[in-house]
């Protein structure tokens, strides 16, 4: 329970995950993977056929929000953690 509270208060790194996607989206959610993590198409690929998974870490609040929201948007399902 203390590591639950730490986490609260210095949340200021955020990690996206991949939870799900429309599989007539698949070739949109790796195009946006690709775009955002700098992986080769194969890579890409990979990584989104294993998801869940996190596809990003690291990153700032709003880093996070807006690759949250492109990959939203093409039909992906994403969770911040």
């Amino acid at each position: 329970t203390e590591e639950v509270v730490e986490e609260k208060k210095e949340k200021t790194s955020f990690d996206v995950k991949l939870a799900s996607f429309d599989a007539k989206s698949k070739i949109k959610i790796i195009k946006e993977v690709r775009a955002a993590t700098g992986l080769g198409l194969k890579e890409a690929k990979e990584l989104v056929e294993k998801s869940p998974c996190v596809i990003k870490d690291g990153l700032t609040k709003e880093e996070a929000e807006a690759l949250q929201k492109a990959i939203t948007d093409v039909g992906g399902t994403v969770e911040l953690v």
